[in-house]
C-alpha cells in the first residue's frame, strides 16, 4: 500500500514535521507501507481555473496524480484565520469528485489556538467526505506548544495519539483493500 502525506503549508515547518511524524508512525506499525511526503512549498501548483488537468504546469499535474494514485492519505494543514491553508484548498479543488473513493484520508492539523481543532471537523472533513474519502475518528490536532524551538515534536501525548491514528488508518485501509 502507498500512503501519501501532504503538507499544506508554504510557511514554517510544524505541519511538515507533523505529517512526517504521522508517516513514520504508520511505517512503525506496518513496515510494508510505502510512504511519500508531498510538501506543497516544493511545487508550483497553479490556481484552479476550470481547465482540464492536462492544461496545467508539470508540477500541478505531478502532484495531483501522486494524490490520485495513493492508496490512502494523510492531509496536513496549519490553521490560519480559523481556516485551512489556501494552498491546500487549491490542491483539493484540482481533484475530481470521487478522488478519494475507497481511500482513508486522515487529517493532521497544527495551530496556535486550541479551539482551532474544530476547523478540521467543520471545514476539512466535509471536503474530504465530498471527495468520497473515509475519514478516521482519531484525527490529530497539534498545538504549536507541542513543538520545540527547532520544530521537533516532543509532546508524548501527541506522539501516542499519532500512533493510535496510524493504527486506525492502516487497519481501515487494509479492510478496504480486502474488499476490492
Amino acid at each position: 500500500m502507498k500512503l501519501v502525506g501532504i503538507s499544506g503549508s508554504l510557511a514554517g515547518w510544524k505541519t511538515n514535521v507533523a505529517v512526517h511524524n504521522a508517516l513514520e508512525a504508520v511505517k512503525s506499525f506496518d513496515a510494508t507501507v510505502q510512504t511519500e511526503l508531498i510538501d506543497l512549498r516544493d511545487y508550483e501548483v497553479e490556481f484552479v481555473n476550470g481547465d482540464p488537468l492536462a492544461y496545467y504546469n508539470e508540477d500541478t499535474f505531478k502532484v495531483v496524480n501522486k494524490v490520485l494514485n495513493a492508496d490512502f492519505l494523510v492531509i496536513g494543514t496549519p490553521i490560519y484565520q480559523a481556516s485551512i491553508s489556501g494552498v491546500l484548498k487549491n490542491l483539493l479543488d484540482h481533484l475530481p469528485v470521487d478522488a478519494f473513493n475507497r481511500k482513508v484520508t486522515g487529517m493532521v492539523t497544527t495551530g496556535e489556538i486550541e479551539k482551532h481543532f474544530l476547523v478540521s471537523e467543520y471545514q476539512l472533513k466535509p471536503i474530504l467526505s465530498y471527495l468520497k474519502g473515509l475519514v478516521p475518528s482519531s484525527n490529530i490536532f497539534i498545538h504549536n506548544d507541542s513543538f520545540s524551538d527547532e520544530n521537533e515534536l516532543f509532546d508524548d501525548q501527541v506522539l501516542e495519539r499519532l500512533n493510535a491514528f496510524a493504527k486506525e488508518m492502516v487497519s481501515l485501509q487494509q479492510s478496504i483493500e480486502q474488499r476490492k
